[in-house]
């Protein structure tokens, strides 16, 4: 039996600098992410795409969807398998290309987790269950490129 989950966001433009989009360059690209309830997150393009470097892009969010999806599992795979995660980190990187059109598309992610666990590591069931969070993570499966992960384990 399947369940159906919604997910709503307001996206609001606040990038008009008064000509809206007249020219390719007359316009910002920012804008702001909200949900009710949460904070806002303030958005843009990417910089190459004369984006606001300071504001994230979707580019860095989608990246950051796959670590955070990948890591809630791994987490609470190890809870199943009475293993105690006490430090977790993730520096993940994510390629994209452009295309001959103008449009692009990503190529690959991959993650780095740095996880501290209670304990003796066992690498191999840890790797396993590094396996089992990417092919149970709702984002990863939805992505059309590889999501690898290159996890590094230390005990506390």
């Amino acid at each position: 039996m399947s369940k159906s989950h919604h997910y709503k966001i307001f996206l609001t433009w606040t990038g008009n600098a008064g000509q809206g989009t007249k020219t390719y360059s007359s316009y910002s690209r920012n804008h702001i992410i909200s949900a009710d309830g949460k904070n806002d997150i303030a958005g843009s393009s990417d910089p190459a795409f004369r984006g606001d470097k300071s504001r994230y892009n979707p580019e860095e969010l989608l990246v950051a969807s796959l670590s955070s999806c990948h890591m809630l599992w791994f987490l609470h795979l190890c809870t199943e398998a009475g293993i105690v995660v006490v430090d977790y980190k993730d520096e993940a990187k994510g390629t994209m290309i452009e295309t001959a059109d103008g449009g692009g598309h990503f190529t690959e992610v991959v993650l780095y987790p740095v996880v501290t666990i209670e304990g003796k590591i066992d690498k191999e069931k840890l790797d396993a269950l590094q396996h089992e969070a990417n092919k149970k993570c709702f984002i990863a499966s939805s992505c059309n490129f590889p999501v690898r992960h290159e996890a590094k384990y230390m005990g506390e």
